[in-house]
């Protein structure tokens, strides 16, 4: 990290935390803040005893599926579990961390599945993610980060024409993350590196996609307007494996 001036996050889809343990794992554990995706884990199902973090889980219901994670250095004043829906909080996909001048959110999104089977699951999702952050963005600043499951636009994937209508590149999906931004938020990467090919955070498993660089980006930081003028960094960290995501990270003014 640089200085004792900067704070650094990270956020990984981990495709299940044990699988990822002892691969790509401990590298990014020495940031400020790492925030988890798709745990795959029940509480107390796992013991993970990080020197100098506070950990916080919300895990899905259902066994082996969904779930999110916080790993904070700094002790938060409060922390929230879910969106405060009931019918959408069974699946373990928020967590909020409020410290003394903004919140951190780690979220995974519902993947709207094959055929967009889920998209109206999707839609309610989005419309109330957009709200809870909106009403927390009156309150203080706001970091949220994780697997947002869409590539927003035809540079956040090597093959945008093949993929149209698809999950993750629905118009309906991309249509929200534009309304999401519009609201009064910023995609870090981009605010940083608004033309740049072939950064991606998702390969597929098969065909050798990883390799051949043929990816999305669908893991995002993303924080308020109000908080631009504290960024420092944005990344993404291809060459760490351990999942079919690779960790992403945003650095920031203390």
């Amino acid at each position: 990290m640089e200085g004792g001036n900067a704070m650094r996050f990270v956020s990984w889809n981990v495709n299940g935390l044990r699988a990822c343990l002892g691969k790509g794992f401990f590298r990014i554990i020495d940031a400020d803040i790492v925030a988890l995706q798709e745990t795959k884990l029940q509480p107390h199902q796992i013991e993970l005893a990080f020197e100098g973090y506070e950990q916080y889980w919300h895990s899905a219901v259902k066994k082996g599926y969904s779930g999110t994670a916080v790993f904070s250095k700094e002790e938060p004043l409060s922390v929230t579990e879910g969106i405060g829906t009931p019918e959408l909080d069974t699946e373990g996909r928020m967590i909020t961390l409020e410290f003394k001048d903004y919140y951190f959110i780690t979220v995974y999104v519902p993947n709207a599945q094959d055929g967009l089977r889920r998209i109206d699951h999707r839609m309610a999702w989005e419309d109330a993610f957009r709200k809870k952050v909106g009403e927390l963005k009156k309150k203080k600043s706001v970091v949220f980060c994780g697997d947002l499951n869409v590539a927003h636009k035809e540079i956040d994937l090597k093959n945008p024409k093949t993929n149209v209508g698809n999950p993750g590149f629905s118009d309906e999906e991309r249509g929200k993350f534009t309304e999401l931004l519009g609201s009064g938020f910023t995609d870090s990467f981009r605010y940083f590196y608004p033309d740049l090919e072939g950064a991606y955070s998702w390969w597929s498993y098969r065909a050798a996609a990883r390799e051949r660089n043929v990816g999305w980006r669908i893991d995002y930081f993303c924080v308020s307007d109000d908080f631009k003028d504290r960024l420092v960094s944005a990344s993404i960290h291809p060459e760490i494996y351990g999942s079919d995501h690779c960790p992403i990270e945003l650095v920031i003014e203390d």
